[in-house]
């Protein structure tokens, strides 16, 4: 995972190459998409949209061909490692890349026609599961559930890593807290993946995409936290260092574990039929939340 990388990374003083930095980035944006997707399908599903999950199960299968591309995987890439990232990407890559880009804007649009501003979802999602701002703040809230909320927090902003500050992007926020706003606010964070995107392959420098540190490297004594904006929040990995070439301590914080405080909050005297709605609204994966 990135802040596992991340956090060996500053235990040995390493200066990850710059082509590696850039191909960190473009697989995590890429995987951010993937997530979103899968996000947004689900979400049409508990709506009644049926159309929507259709629709994003099969766009999404353009974004992890382009993964695939680079780090031999479907989804579960195991790409990112101390040190920069397992391989290149290969050549010609770019072309493709861009094309998916050009063709993906076009598809964001027909998604806000058919499902955003689709008045039986703006009906099932409007107003429904508010979260305010100063309640995402007491509770932990992070990702899109957070800046639903109207709070403007991003790791990749507040703290950058990987040459983040180098790229051109906004934070996307809304104020409305409610069920549509956080799925709202994953189209946009797409939208500005695919504005990250395009500079990374623009201007990806030359050079090697990682240190050789061997296949047990030794890591000094030592204790760091390193986090990143993962698809669903805030990902941070506290690691405790004994010299040896495993970890003596290893903590993981998930984005859906934080996020799983928001959700008793929010279901309270609600209707039933609001439930799945709210449920998913907030991206919370069980599978993720169990660390």
């Amino acid at each position: 995972m990135f802040p596992y990388a991340l956090a060996v990374d500053e235990l040995m003083g390493s200066k990850v190459p710059d082509r590696g930095q850039y191909l960190r980035v473009i697989m995590s944006e890429i995987n951010r998409i993937i997530s979103h997707m899968y996000f947004i399908a689900i979400e049409g599903l508990f709506t009644g949209h049926t159309t929507m999950i259709t629709w994003c199960m099969g766009d999404r299968d353009f974004w992890i061909d382009l993964a695939s591309r680079i780090g031999g995987a479907r989804v579960t890439f195991a790409y990112i490692i101390p040190g920069g990232v397992r391989n290149d990407m290969p050549e010609g890559l770019a072309e493709k890349a861009f094309k998916t880009c050009d063709w993906f804007e076009k598809r964001m649009d027909e998604y806000e026609k058919i499902f955003f501003k689709n008045p039986m979802v703006l009906t099932r999602m409007e107003k429904v599961g508010v979260l305010s701002s100063e309640d995402a703040i007491r509770l932990g809230a992070v990702g899109t559930v957070l800046r639903a909320s109207g709070v403007k927090r991003d790791v990749r902003k507040d703290e950058p890593y990987s040459h983040y500050d180098d790229f051109d992007f906004d934070i996307s926020s809304l104020d409305g807290g409610d069920s549509w706003s956080r799925a709202y606010v994953a189209l946009m964070e797409m939208r500005q993946s695919v504005k990250i995107i395009r500079q990374a392959f623009k201007n990806i420098p030359p050079g090697p995409v990682r240190l050789k540190l061997g296949p047990q490297p030794r890591v000094p004594a030592g204790e760091v936290y390193a986090r990143t904006e993962a698809a669903r929040g805030e990902m941070s990995f506290h690691l405790i260092s004994d010299g040896s070439p495993r970890p003596y301590r290893l903590k993981i914080g998930s984005p859906s574990f934080k996020n799983m405080r928001v959700l008793p909050h929010l279901l309270r005297n609600v209707h039933i039929a609001d439930i799945p709605v709210i449920y998913w609204s907030l991206n919370y994966w069980p599978l993720e939340a169990d660390r």
